[in-house]
């Protein structure tokens, strides 16, 4: 596969799995976060709400870390690398926060459950 290519899929998913857009938690790394949750959650009961958290922030975790992977494959060594400034940093940081909150928020109030 073309590394261009291979880069563009991996930087894609990464993309989509990041926080680095508003509604990519609500459509991708919430359903996510929550079938595992829910698997977690059957097999050890009690642990839905940790295992939510856990597995919100993996997918988040995981969506910078192909992010990063996916643009390195696409780079090439001419063209001028846009860095990721903290700026950038703690905003994500702060919009995974407030996220994780309402998270917690919603299964506290028994909005969220497990489905077993």
């Amino acid at each position: 596969m073309n590394k261009k290519l291979y880069g563009g899929i991996l930087g894609t998913i990464g993309f989509l799995l990041s926080p680095l857009s508003w509604w990519n938690d609500l459509f991708i790394n919430f359903p996510i976060a929550y079938a595992f949750a829910c698997a977690a959650n059957f097999i050890y009961k009690g642990s839905f709400l940790n295992a939510l958290i856990i597995f919100y922030w993996l997918t988040n975790i995981l969506g910078f870390v192909l992010l990063q992977k996916g643009l390195e494959k696409m780079e090439k060594d001419t063209e001028e690398k846009k860095k990721y400034s903290g700026k950038d940093f703690l905003r994500d940081i702060l919009f995974s926060v407030a996220y994780t909150l309402l998270i917690v928020i919603l299964v506290k109030l028994g909005i969220i459950k497990p489905i077993i």
